[in-house]
C-alpha cells in the first residue's frame, strides 16, 4: 500500500451539511465526500485490492468504489483532514492479517497443579458433610 499515490487517487466532493446551524449551514458547504476506486488504483497491489473487495463489500457501491463521509466539524478543512485519517485507518484494518493460532500443549507440572487443586477442593467438600457412624 503506497499511501502517496492513493492520496492522489482520492476524490473530494464539498457539500451543504444537514442539521442545524442557523445561516451559516445554508451558506457554507462543510461536508466533505471522499470516494476512492478500488479497482482501478494503482496504489495497492492485486492481493490487496482483492482483500479490500471482500473486506469492505458492503461499504461499496456497484462499481467498486469506497465513499466515506464527514460533517463533524464546521471547517471544510478539519472535515477533510478528519475523513483522511479515518479512510487510512479503515485500510489498514482491513488490509490487517492476524496471526494463526499456534495450538499448545500444558506441561506436566501444570497438568499436576490443576489436578492437585482438583483433590483439594474435593477433600474440602468432603470434610463439609455430616460424618457417618
Amino acid at each position: 500500500m503506497d499511501q502517496d499515490i492513493i492520496q492522489q487517487e482520492l476524490q473530494f466532493k464539498a457539500v451543504r451539511s444537514s442539521g442545524p446551524g442557523g445561516q451559516h449551514a445554508n451558506k457554507v458547504s462543510s461536508k466533505v465526500e471522499l470516494s476512492f476506486d478500488i479497482p482501478n488504483s494503482k496504489g495497492l497491489s492485486e492481493v490487496e485490492k482483492e482483500r479490500l473487495l471482500n473486506k469492505l463489500g458492503t461499504r461499496l457501491n456497484h462499481e467498486g468504489q469506497l465513499q466515506l463521509q464527514c460533517d463533524t466539524h464546521r471547517s471544510q478543512h478539519k472535515n477533510k483532514s478528519t475523513i483522511i485519517k479515518r479512510f487510512f485507518e479503515l485500510l489498514r484494518k482491513a488490509l490487517y492479517i492476524p496471526k494463526k493460532r499456534k495450538r499448545s500443549k500444558p506441561s506436566k507440572s501444570a497438568i499436576e497443579k490443576r489436578l492437585k487443586a482438583k483433590k483439594r477442593a474435593a477433600l474440602k467438600k468432603a470434610n463439609r458433610s455430616k460424618p457417618d457412624f
